[in-house]
């Protein structure tokens, strides 16, 4: 697991955290859940886990303390396509992610692109690439079991 940035004096690789952010218990705990998450939870998930050891929280707290997050660097927002409802990611190291069409469920993966494209993008494109994030969309092993071969005829 990644070291936990603390709000009063990030580490030196840590991102920089905004002046105005005051580390408080219910903050701390929107944090721990994220960090502990694999899921890639929304923030009505966030909400109902928060809620276990944090029962006094409300939806806005949460809501606003995801914000914050993100603002500062300690959380990504996760679009996965599809209308679905935005996603929180306590690992803000590089990584990109698989999403199953069936049922949602998204996994982080570690897949670094050869510098050697990264190189044809931007010659072809004329961009400074920053940065990227890849998706994999695609069904997972559990939804792959679960297809019955008359859905397989149908789309086949």
């Amino acid at each position: 697991m990644l070291d936990t940035p603390t709000f009063d004096a990030p580490a030196s690789d840590a991102p920089a955290v905004d002046a105005q952010w005051r580390s408080t218990p219910q903050r701390r705990a929107v944090l721990e859940v994220l960090e502990s998450a694999t899921d890639h939870p929304t923030a009505a998930e966030v909400f109902e886990r928060v809620r276990v050891t944090s029962p006094g929280i409300g939806p806005a707290t949460v809501y606003r303390t995801l914000a914050l997050l993100v603002a500062n660097g300690l959380a990504l927002e996760l679009s996965l396509g599809d209308g679905t409802s935005s996603r929180y990611d306590g690992n803000t190291a590089r990584h990109d992610h698989l999403v199953c069409t069936g049922c949602g469920a998204a996994s982080d993966i570690q897949s670094a692109l050869p510098g050697e494209l990264l190189d044809q993008v931007t010659a072809s494109t004329g961009y400074a690439i920053s940065h990227y994030d890849l998706q994999f969309h695609g069904l997972c092993p559990e939804c792959q079991v679960q297809r019955s071969p008359h859905q397989e005829e149908m789309n086949g």
